[in-house]
């Protein structure tokens, strides 16, 4: 399928305004949160991550949205309601287990996860990622999910500084994975 297609049009969009979000919000944390002379007044930089998350997920869901269920590996349906149970799961899991608080978090790990691992269920329906392609960015995005959970329970039993550390890295992860999809798609078109 070309690229100039509207659903991969979408889902590169999608992706791009993502990445953006990360770095918006990365951003924001880095200054907000520096163990030593936090930046004061930089709030503002929420208000452009939240405006270019939900942009980005409503073309990447647009884009997933408007192929035939059928031309996918896996049934849409099996993706979001896998990500529905797995996101209670996650949350009783680290709620009650590791005693972690719940945040906002959780739920973006989880839902990156589902958008990504759509996206890239969708590109492969259209032909525009092979089934070996399809399987690498399902375990990069199932490698960056753990890790951002791992970062998620350890957060609030680190120091300052290691919990710095630690919640740049699922952004970047989210980032980074979303920037690998867009380059895979523009490469796999040119070809």
């Amino acid at each position: 399928m070309a690229f100039h297609d509207v659903t991969a049009k979408q889902i590169l969009w999608g992706n791009i305004f993502l990445i953006i979000c990360c770095l918006f919000y990365l951003t924001w944390w880095i200054l907000a949160f520096k163990p030593s002379e936090a930046v004061r007044g930089v709030g503002w930089l929420l208000v452009p991550a939240f405006l270019t998350g939900i942009a980005a997920v409503i073309l990447a869901v647009r884009g997933i949205l408007s192929v035939p269920a059928g031309t996918a590996l896996v049934p849409r349906g099996v993706l979001l309601w896998g990500g529905i149970v797995g996101y209670l799961i996650l949350l009783a899991i680290t709620a009650l287990l590791f005693r972690r608080p719940i945040t906002s978090e959780l739920f973006l790990i989880v839902g990156w996860a589902v958008l990504a691992l759509s996206e890239i269920n969708t590109l492969y329906g259209v032909g525009q990622f092979s089934y070996r392609l399809t399987a690498i960015f399902t375990v990069l995005v199932g490698a960056a999910t753990l890790i951002s959970l791992i970062c998620y329970v350890l957060y609030y039993n680190l120091g300052n500084r290691a919990g710095y550390f630690d919640g740049m890295i699922p952004l970047l992860m989210s980032a980074l994975v979303m920037a690998g999809i867009s380059v895979a798609m523009v490469v796999s078109n040119s070809q």
